[in-house]
């Protein structure tokens, strides 16, 4: 199987500038053409913690934006903002063939999953050569939360977060999100469909109604996907993990958020009352919600930023090496 990442070698305009300013854009080159984000830091000049923050799942960019849920909430950028407030720099990026970063698209039937957990570890070995960065952790968003879990196994990273993040993995998530809007004879298919994707095979008797998430193309993306248990994942891990679910998501429920902390004794799990799957103080009326996904004026849960905030700060002052290893 070809790697379409692991030569980036690259990073421009990055860590060579100016870290007194906020906002800054930067870009890293990967195999296959260039990699965009955006640099927030604090005014203060003085060493700060620092979050890789990694967006969800379909064509979500950097500022959490996804055309296909709405258009604008600027989520991501919203909370980067808040966070360096704060005191606390992010690194927030477009994933590959998504937003300034879509001419790094590879071809589809070449893309895997761990494509995004490659990227995410360029991005974090860069991060932590920046002397002005205490330490380093990672936030992941939805499907980012299962693309942060690996990635910290393969660098040295000093706290993670889960956001709404799976807890089970994609393959039952995703019957589970489709048994109650499929007919049965369809979802009977589905579910022989993912059978064999988790055996590693391909089906090239996928219905035209069901083309769309099982296209031959797709297919070996989701197989390698499908064969990551996020509970197994975060088990690995022995460094502080806070775990974060809103009570009126509709994309991820709680029994999601109770897997990933069960599975790992150094995990704290906390429930921002009231927060929706992109940070939105809104109830669960769905006319709401959907309004919500579209509207960037919303601000984000103030309990969020402050969970976060809190939760780094303390890995920040308790750990014995005060540098980024």
């Amino acid at each position: 199987m070809r790697n379409p990442v692991r030569t980036c070698l690259l990073i421009a305009g990055f860590l060579m500038v100016n870290l007194a300013y906020a906002g800054q854009d930067i870009k890293i080159h990967v195999d296959g053409g260039m990699l965009h984000g955006v640099l927030e830091v604090p005014f203060d000049e003085a060493p700060c913690p620092v979050a890789l923050i990694i967006s969800g799942s379909g064509p979500t960019d950097r500022d959490g934006n996804n055309p296909l849920t709405g258009g604008k909430n600027n989520s991501l950028k919203l909370l980067a903002e808040a966070l360096a407030l704060n005191g606390i720099a992010s690194v927030r990026y477009d994933k590959r063939g998504i937003g300034e970063s879509a001419p790094a698209m590879t071809e589809e039937e070449d893309l895997r999953f761990d494509t995004y957990i490659d990227d995410a570890v360029i991005w974090g070995k860069e991060i932590q050569k920046n002397k002005r960065f205490s330490l380093l952790a990672i936030i992941g968003h939805s499907e980012g939360s299962l693309i942060g879990l690996v990635a910290c196994q393969k660098m040295n990273v000093n706290a993670f977060v889960s956001i709404a993040g799976a807890g089970i993995p994609a393959s039952d998530l995703l019957l589970f999100q489709l048994r109650s809007k499929l007919p049965k004879e369809l979802f009977d298919t589905t579910e022989i469909i993912i059978d064999k994707l988790n055996h590693g095979k391909t089906d090239d008797s996928v219905p035209l109604t069901l083309n769309a998430l099982f296209r031959k193309s797709v297919q070996p993306y989701l197989i390698s996907w499908f064969r990551y248990d996020p509970a197994k994942e975060i088990s690995k891990l022995k460094i502080p993990i806070l775990i974060i679910h809103g009570s009126t998501d509709i994309q991820m429920n709680v029994d999601n958020a109770n897997e990933l902390a069960k599975s790992n004794r150094l995990a704290n799990k906390t429930t921002i009352n009231g927060m929706n799957h992109i940070f939105k103080k809104v109830s669960n009326d769905f006319q709401e919600q959907i309004s919500s996904y579209g509207d960037p004026s919303l601000p984000i849960a103030e309990d969020l930023v402050e969970k976060i905030t809190s939760f780094m700060m303390s890995v920040e002052t308790t750990r014995p090496n005060k540098r980024m290893q």
